[in-house]
């Protein structure tokens, strides 16, 4: 085909185009469905475009949202009503099913705004976002609160009385301040994704932190396959609908307006185009590591291989935000872990990193990955079988009428010991130092022997420095196990130490048999373990743990738990090396001192324990 060949396809192509884009247009402007025309879009002055699965009542029918999304308009404002307090949703981000709010005492202007009633998302279709927090807001206190670890509301204080928010609670018991000197206490959500100062919170604004907003999430019937055929979403008679310019359909208009098609498959070769790209670079990724790798690189096996070890997915052994985990079965016999990514929640650099990490280890106590596939956006690790699979199964137990301990105290001991030496390898003596930032029970597997092995390298990065720092921009890891230099850079530098911080905040859980903070559990009941059970060290009594029956327990317990707090010291240089750890565990407790109380401890966790990153995997 000669130039003048081609320009003459290319500006017939663009004529076609063009053409159809105009067609879909007129066809659009036709008369329309009432139910189509009753659900435009609306606005109630200022702020987003009110459409499904939000709506204005004596605006738009009922038909046009979702049960209990309805809104409200004051002063040309959106106004949303939870828990008997109004909020301004400042925007709506339909892509991803979430909103942007604040309290509309504070949008409005109010220098001094005073929340007055708990918030809560009970009886409503939100969530909350994974960088929510609750900041807990205390009035009238008798006793002056620490400076560092409050948010002072000074527009609300006297010489006598003080106001003040916090988000750390339990430093604030733990540093001899009673909460119960003040006249009331309310909690309210906030985002501070991304904010510095953690450390010090008097540095901080309570006016603006509120303004600032926080994000929920909801959940519903997906709507953009309905609005790319050209519909608009509804929910009519307990169902999801999809109302077109001739009327009512159950998913899409595809049926309704062929000639609008074309326009529609234009932008979906666009699209088709856009990801054979994005695939294509994937398996260039993969390829490479493969290569680079040689005969050491796991097995690539193709998802029908996949589907056949898993006899089509039937036998589900675990669920999480990544996805879920299937028993399978190797042609060998050898049984496996077939952990099957969600293409939403697994980005192809995290997969590829936890592929090429896991490849550099060879240890007892590293889970063994046997292949992987990455095929046509299936993406799925293929791990050696733990029978008794993960740790946390054997140390919490909610239910007080079953046997407390599932373990005896030796293993508990032995797992300890051999989870050490797993991060010891990961730290020393790995080709490349791998620094893991998410060690906690749940990613601790277990054999049929009970010897433990990491799993999970997703968060994993490698560190190529002698001294074990890494320069990382994003805090990782999981709530409750993260290092305050992780989410805070003033506590110091980020390295191999602050995996021995999550290290200590787990043994320090498997001793006292339930996670260091229940955030299930009520405020006034609510007991942090570490600083309980460093109170009981301090004044040398019995440390009040069950299923200790003889000297021997006794001590393996102590020993755990004064290792495990010499861990989460709050400085990370005061913090022993992995190598340092194993000494201490298989040394006599006799050379073992109570370490400096640590004042700060990781962030309290979401109710949803919710990861700092939205990358957090889960096996």
């Amino acid at each position: 085909m000669d130039a003048q060949n081609i320009f003459i396809w290319k500006s017939t192509f663009r004529r076609i185009v063009v053409i159809i884009i105009f067609t879909s247009f007129v066809i659009e402007t036709l008369s329309a469905d009432p139910k189509f025309e009753a659900c435009k879009p609306h606005n109630c002055g200022t702020g987003p475009n009110i459409s499904y699965p939000f709506w204005i009542p004596k605006e738009q029918e009922s038909y046009c949202g979702f049960p209990n999304f309805s809104i409200t308009c004051n002063d040309e404002k959106p106004v949303l009503t939870i828990s008997d307090d109004y909020y301004v949703i400042r925007e709506i981000f339909y892509t991803n099913h979430s909103f942007l709010m604040s309290n509309s005492a504070v949008y409005d202007g109010d220098s001094c705004p005073t929340p007055l009633y708990n918030f809560s998302l009970d009886r409503t279709p939100f969530n909350y976002s994974p960088s929510h927090y609750d900041l807990l807001v205390f009035y009238n206190c008798t006793s002056a609160p620490v400076e560092t670890l409050t948010i002072p509301i000074d527009c609300m204080s006297n010489a006598t009385l003080h106001s003040f928010a916090t988000l750390h609670e339990e430093a604030l018991e733990n540093m001899n301040f009673s909460t119960e000197s003040c006249q009331s206490m309310v909690n309210v959500p906030v985002d501070i994704d991304g904010k510095e100062g953690f450390g010090n919170l008097s540095n901080w604004n309570f006016t603006e932190i509120l303004r600032e907003g926080f994000v929920l999430s909801w959940t519903a019937n997906n709507c953009s396959s309905c609005e790319r055929s050209g519909g608009r979403c509804g929910f009519e008679n307990t169902e999801f609908i999809c109302f077109c310019q001739d009327r009512p359909h159950l998913r899409t208009c595809h049926d309704a307006i062929p000639i609008a098609g074309g326009g529609i498959l234009f932008i979906c070769f666009l699209i088709m185009c856009y990801c054979r790209r994005k695939r294509l670079d994937g398996d260039e990724n993969i390829e490479a590591l493969v290569k680079n790798y040689g005969s050491m690189a796991p097995k690539r096996y193709s998802y029908s291989d996949v589907k056949k070890m898993t006899d089509s997915f039937r036998n589900k052994i675990g669920q999480g935000g990544f996805g879920s985990v299937y028993r399978g079965k190797l042609p060998d016999g050898r049984l496996v872990a077939v952990k099957l990514l969600n293409i939403s929640k697994e980005k192809g650099e995290e997969f590829i990193n936890e592929v090429a990490s896991i490849t550099r280890t060879s240890h007892v106590n590293i889970v063994s990955l046997w292949g992987f596939c990455y095929e046509s956006g299936k993406r799925a690790l293929i791990y050696e079988f733990m029978c008794n699979g993960s740790l946390e199964k054997f140390i919490y137990d909610e239910d007080p009428l079953r046997s407390w301990r599932h373990l005896a105290w030796e293993k508990l001991y032995q797992i300890a010991i051999g989870i050490a030496q797993g991060l010891e390898y990961l730290h020393c003596r790995c080709n490349t130092r791998i620094l893991h930032f998410d060690v906690k029970p749940h990613n601790i597997l277990l054999d049929e022997d009970f010897c433990p092995k990491i799993s999970d390298f997703g968060l994993a990065k490698l560190c190529h420095t002698k001294d074990g720092v890494v320069s990382m921009w994003d805090a990782r890891g999981t709530m409750g196990y993260v290092a305050p230099e992780v989410f805070n850079r003033n506590f110091g530098q980020v390295s191999s130490k602050s995996d021995v911080y999550s290290y200590g905040m787990m043994i320090l859980e498997m001793v006292g048999g339930r996670k260091n903070i229940n955030a299930a559990a009520n405020r006034t009941s609510k007991i942090y373990f570490p600083h309980w059970v460093y109170k009981r060290l301090e004044l040398a009594v019995d440390l009040g743990l069950q299923g200790i029956a003889s000297k021997e327990e006794h001590e393996i317990a102590r020993k755990m738990i004064l290792v495990g707090l010499w861990c989460i010291q709050t400085d990370p240089s005061h913090r022993p090396s992995m190598s340092k750890v194993i000494n201490m565990l298989e040394g006599s407790i006799e050379g073992l001192r109570i370490p400096p109380k640590p004042f700060l401890s990781s962030p309290p966790r979401s109710p949803a324990d919710s990861s700092i990153s939205a990358l957090v995997y889960h096996i």
